[in-house]
């Protein structure tokens, strides 16, 4: 089963939470043992999971990213998105999660999140789910 998640942006650098989307696809899927892999398809844009239960982790990677890859650096790539390829490529564009009993094995604290690191923008995120 696949599944396109509609995300939508609000600031430039930002983390938006899509677990219960993807519990959600994972609920309609019916599927109770196999492996969720979620997919970014967009250069400027990420996927990541972390902490869930204290929003000033996702400020702190933000920032960490920021200071890391600043927005004008003096980048070839003329777009003025520079940094948002750079981010992508740090945080990667999927990860997967395995299927136990018919939910996702993710830690206590974690949670998945769709990166923005060029927005606002309307973006997409896929989910497929396979039985195993």
């Amino acid at each position: 089963m696949i599944k396109y998640l509609n995300v939508r942006s609000k600031q430039r650098n930002e983390f938006i939470d899509i677990t219960a989307q993807v519990e959600e696809a994972l609920g309609e899927s019916g599927v109770q043992e196999g492996v969720c892999y979620i997919y970014v398809p967009h250069t400027t844009a990420g996927v990541t999971i972390n902490e869930g239960a204290d929003p000033s982790v996702q400020r702190d990677i933000i920032n960490s990213l920021t200071r890391l890859v600043p927005h004008d650096m003096g980048y070839f790539h003329r777009e003025g998105n520079a940094d948002a390829h750079v981010k992508s490529g740090l945080t990667g564009v999927s990860a997967c999660v395995p299927i136990e009993a018919g939910k996702l094995t993710l830690g206590t604290w974690q949670s998945i999140y769709f990166c923005e690191f060029d927005g606002p923008r309307h973006r997409r995120c896929v989910v497929k789910i396979i039985r195993g």
